[in-house]
């Protein structure tokens, strides 16, 4: 296991988290961390890369499938959420705390989510900065393609709904078109898969097996914390319609509606 690797993975996104949590304080507005959610796992993934100076294909493939999916995440989140203040999460948490929001912040909000970033970067980081050379083989090869097609899955969910908030005529409306007719939340169910992608290609390296913590811990927050769960609370209250969609729709797995 290459530890040394794992521990600069860790202060790198500790340091940077660091630097993004005085930057909110500057800026009074913690929903920057939501923005740099993907780029982060990116940076554990390509520093440990780095520290191992291990330049084998496998490395590359992961630390390029990671930062593409970083890529795409953080920029269409910085996109979505430019010119509409703080998440209400954190202005809530902010009257709530007062004073003591900024220390309450860094220790829930910025370092939760660094470690968080650390766990679910582990099979970029051990799969990048594993010793050897080998080949790419089959196991490689399935798990960019399950990558590619979460990846393309949760791109092409996001795309849609935002074509859908973008039509006036939609407003309070409920999306159940596109790929949001088979599951009420596609980019979540593709975002998973895509980690789920990356855990494959990572199998292949000796304690590979030992990151499907990552995938499983992704698809848990997705299923039950910070994605459907949290969301669901309160869509229904702004979306009367949303109870006869939940009772067609699948949750998170795509299925034909139900009639």
């Amino acid at each position: 296991m290459p530890w040394d690797a794992l521990a600069n993975s860790a202060l790198a996104i500790a340091l940077a988290m660091l630097a993004l949590w005085l930057l909110s304080l500057a800026l009074r507005n913690a929903s920057i961390v939501d923005i740099w959610w993907g780029p982060g796992i990116a940076l554990g993934g390509c520093v440990a890369w780095l520290s191992a100076g291990a330049a084998h294909p496998r490395g590359v493939l992961l630390v390029a499938l990671c930062a593409l999916w970083a890529l795409r995440l953080g920029g269409y989140l910085g996109w979505r959420n430019t010119g509409h203040g703080e998440d209400p999460r954190y202005q809530a948490m902010r009257r709530y705390w007062g004073k003591r929001f900024p220390l309450i912040s860094l220790a829930t909000v910025f370092t939760f989510q660094g470690v968080l970033q650390w766990i679910v970067s582990l099979p970029v980081q051990v799969g990048a900065a594993a010793p050897g050379g080998a080949a790419l083989g089959a196991l490689d090869a399935l798990g960019a393609l399950v990558f590619a097609f979460g990846l393309a899955f949760e791109s092409i969910g996001d795309a849609q709904l935002a074509s859908f908030k973008a039509d006036p005529a939609n407003r309070g409306r409920v999306m159940d078109r596109g790929l949001w007719r088979y599951t009420r939340h596609p980019n979540y169910f593709g975002d998973a898969v895509a980690h789920w992608g990356l855990f494959l290609v990572a199998l292949s390296t000796p304690h590979g097996w030992l990151t499907a913590l990552s995938p499983a811990l992704m698809t848990f927050l997705l299923l039950r914390v910070s994605g459907v769960a949290l969301l669901e609370r309160s869509i229904g209250k702004r979306r009367p319609e949303y109870a006869e969609y939940q009772r067609r729709t699948s949750a998170f797995f795509p299925l034909p509606p139900k009639p």
